[in-house]
């Protein structure tokens, strides 16, 4: 399971700021489905074009979503584009420089704010949940003490989802719920008792099970350490020193910065699109709540990889995998595999990539970057369906781009 913040069903699938522009962006309309945006100098010698970025696009929105943006840039050339509407009453194109809610995408920077820790010395990925949150895994079959922040980081802590349980199927997983609470307050403590109402998927380090639990309780461990809350640190440590100006934790503010499309939730087979987009995200804490643009995602990506963020013991941590061993994802993602707050995708053409997707209330994320750090493709998808067929979608365009740059 990629996503951070698990979608409705709870289907577990795929859950510097800008670089210097060489020239103005040109936005041309597209029939009446909305908008493309292109920047000059594209890298139509590294094998992917912008007239395929383009068809790429638009074989998203294909799909039934409302829109998408993104951001490819392959060796230093940027293209950035959308297509479709922002919004489906008065049909504006969609802004490729909006802002989008990241879901799970988030469990990559709480990661490398406690890989960072490790090499500074102030944590061991060996310390126990216990030993920082005392008390606090325990009971109905939990024992902290033999729970790991590298078990959390990687899911294989077998801490129950709390997403998954019937309280947050049913506020997530309806119109109703939707509805009924997207307004609600909600402490991390009471996300991680929500978890705990569950027993264990499994002994600790037995097995592998995507965990939104896993995640709060690394944000809670991170406030313990510093003092100071885990979005506080994302940003002292990845946001500021990356220039990465539009990402933050909106906490219980329910709204997004313009511009942004507005998000669409189908929340049943056939159903109507739910406009999804204003809501309160403090249920999703260190497991999904920023939000962000396609240029600072891909800025992230591409320093991550290269090495600007950790060195070479904490990237050779972050990138110890797992089989992500879950049937469904497996059919989805065959061969993804769980790194510490991040996945390994293999390529169709060889080789792999690294990524974490994001699926929350009518919004997905889909990434992926070179293992150089030379390429990186950020995509946001306002609309999220029952059917998988544009997260599908949205891949294939990753893979074509990535390996189209890989093979020069």
């Amino acid at each position: 399971m990629r996503n951070a913040t698990d979608k409705p069903r709870f289907r577990r699938r795929l859950s510097v700021w800008w670089t210097t522009l060489v020239t103005a962006v040109a936005l041309c309309l597209v029939g009446a489905e909305g908008a493309v945006a292109q920047v000059a100098g594209t890298p139509h010698r590294l094998g992917y074009s912008y007239a395929q970025f383009q068809r790429d696009l638009q074989a998203i929105t294909a799909t039934g979503v409302t829109g998408v943006l993104g951001e490819v840039t392959l060796a230093g050339h940027r293209m950035i584009g959308a297509h479709g509407v922002a919004d489906i009453v008065t049909r504006r194109p969609v802004n490729p420089y909006g802002y989008f809610r990241i879901g799970s995408t988030t469990k990559t920077l709480v990661s490398v704010v406690l890989l960072q820790l490790a090499e500074e010395g102030r944590i061991s990925l060996e310390d126990s949940v216990e030993e920082w949150l005392p008390g606090m895994v325990s009971g109905n079959g939990y024992d902290g003490a033999a729970i790991t922040i590298r078990h959390l980081l990687q899911h294989t802590s077998g801490i129950h989802n709390y997403t998954e349980t019937e309280q947050m199927t049913d506020q997530l997983g309806s119109v109703e719920g939707y509805y009924r609470t997207r307004f609600n307050s909600v402490t991390p403590e009471e996300l991680v008792a929500l978890g705990l109402s569950e027993p264990p998927d499994f002994p600790p380090g037995t097995g592998w099970h995507y965990s939104n639990t896993n995640f709060v309780l690394a944000g809670l461990i991170i406030e313990r350490v510093t003092g100071r809350s885990w979005s506080q640190e994302v940003r002292t440590r990845i946001l500021q020193p990356l220039g990465m100006r539009h990402t933050f934790d909106p906490g219980t503010r329910p709204g997004l910065p313009h511009p942004h499309a507005r998000g669409y939730q189908q929340f049943t087979e056939d159903g109507p699109l739910v406009d999804t987009t204003l809501g309160n995200y403090s249920w999703a804490h260190a497991a999904g709540a920023l939000i962000s643009t396609a240029g600072d995602l891909g800025r992230f990506w591409r320093a991550l990889e290269r090495g600007e963020l950790l060195g070479p013991v904490g990237m050779a941590q972050l990138h110890d995998t797992v089989l992500a061993d879950d049937p469904e994802l497996q059919q989805v993602m065959p061969g993804a595999r769980y790194g510490l707050g991040i996945i390994w995708q293999p390529f169709s053409c060889g080789g792999g990539y690294w990524e974490h997707g994001g699926d929350t209330l009518g919004y997905a994320t889909v990434t992926g970057v070179s293992e150089d750090g030379r390429h990186s493709v950020v995509l946001s998808l306002s609309t999220q369906l029952i059917s998988f067929d544009a997260h599908l979608a949205a891949m294939r365009l990753v893979d074509r781009a990535l390996c189209a740059a890989q093979r020069r």
